[in-house]
């Protein structure tokens, strides 16, 4: 087991450089970053508090952007009844109004999900042509088009070629259109485990594994009574197939970025929980350092761990979305979530610790402080809570407290 022999030294730590920043979700914020002056305070009250870089999301879960694109189209409401159509470049704006204050600009965009299920708007429901390209659900219920579930959004295909090729045009287009500093995947994953089960994926499955599935999904797993799933004989080998899908898909994301700009990181975020999303084809781990049939045979082939995508990222945003923030031992806290993200993860990419304002309300300057000085970063999220529960001054704290600033 790797060990990190970095991480005692962590708490001694007062580099003022590290990154600080801050998370301006899309949807959470389309009213309020409708007007340029009110991006300008925002932009000034992070800069003010101690943030030195934003995150900017341009795609979010509708599918539709914030960007001036030629593939996809512009969001101009979330179906709460407030429609804005920009006349100016929201990202280019945000680009260009952090350079101002010295701060650097991560551009995310969510690389699967395509449409909002409730409001039945979005990419997937503007022409049956999407059709073919949404996941399919296998529920105890049956097969059905994940446009027909419960689900918030509905996510797009990653084991399609065409899916694979919209995702590689429409981040070409921004690295290339756009002069930032880094781009973060958010949501490039299965949405659960309920997802893919389409005839597409059956076939590039059964090419991973070198024969054909008599009974599909039968022999990937049924239910019982209580819903619960059994494992088919095709059961292991499911969820290295899926994890294998999106460490490929994040892979040729990578080259494309690194083929326009080089130097541009390339972020990932997910959550701490490493155990509870192979379902999701998320294998955030090293190969050298995470092999999870030790510990979770039920699930994991001997094969598994070199689905990880570790040393496909530059920097890891870990998820560690959680209410406790001290404890090595409490597999709660945020504290636990850094020190085992460092054991899995190893040297292969940097990692920054994130928090969910919601989360801290009460702790807040504790986790900015953990992150800093037990990570390789800071990131908050969203401005939309620390505007809600005025978390600005908690945050400044934790910052300086880090840096050794407070008085």
């Amino acid at each position: 087991m790797f060990v990190c022999t970095a991480c005692s030294n962590k708490e001694k730590e007062t580099d003022t450089g590290k990154p600080k920043i801050l998370w301006l979700d899309a949807e959470a914020n389309f009213k309020r970053f409708s007007d340029q002056d009110s991006i300008r305070f925002y932009l000034d009250l992070a800069k003010n508090t101690g943030f030195n870089g934003i995150v900017v999301d341009v795609r979010p879960m509708e599918g539709d952007v914030l960007y001036k694109s030629k593939i996809l189209k512009p969001l101009t409401t979330f179906g709460d009844g407030y429609v804005y159509e920009r006349n100016w470049d929201y990202l280019q704006f945000f680009i260009d109004e952090a350079r101002k204050r010295n701060m650097k600009v991560t551009v995310s965009a969510g690389i699967l999900p395509a449409g909002l299920v409730r409001q039945k708007t979005g990419t997937a429901y503007e022409d049956t042509s999407w059709d073919d390209k949404v996941c399919i659900a296998y529920t105890p219920d049956g097969l059905k088009s994940m446009k027909e579930t419960s689900e918030y959004a509905v996510f797009l295909n990653p084991a399609l070629t065409s899916v694979q090729t919209l995702v590689s045009e429409y981040v070409s287009e921004i690295v290339s259109n756009y002069d930032f500093d880094a781009f973060t995947l958010d949501y490039c994953r299965f949405c659960n485990a309920n997802y893919d089960f389409s005839d597409s994926t059956r076939v590039a499955f059964e090419k991973f594994i070198g024969k054909k599935v008599e009974r599909f999904p039968e022999d990937i797993f049924t239910y019982n009574d209580k819903a619960e799933r059994v494992p088919g004989k095709y059961y292991k080998q499911w969820w290295e197939f899926r994890s294998t899908t999106i460490t490929n898909l994040i892979s040729s994301i990578r080259k494309t970025i690194k083929g326009k700009k080089p130097d541009m990181k390339l972020n990932y975020w997910a959550a701490s929980w490493i155990h509870s999303i192979y379902g999701n084809g998320q294998n955030w781990g090293s190969k050298k350092h995470y092999d999870p049939s030790e510990m979770f045979p039920e699930w994991a082939s001997e094969t598994y761990k070199n689905t990880g995508f570790a040393d496909q990222m530059d920097v890891f945003m870990l998820g560690s979305y959680l209410y406790d923030v001290y404890g090595l031992d409490n597999n709660e806290s945020i504290e636990y979530a850094i020190d085992r993200a460092y054991k899995l993860i190893g040297d292969d990419c940097e990692i920054y610790g994130t928090v969910y304002g919601e989360n801290n309300i009460k702790n807040m300057e504790d986790a900015v402080y953990v992150c800093l000085t037990q990570s390789a970063g800071l990131m908050v999220f969203d401005i939309v809570q620390v505007i809600k529960y005025n978390m600005w001054d908690d945050i400044k704290r934790g910052i300086g407290r880090a840096e050794g600033n407070n008085n």
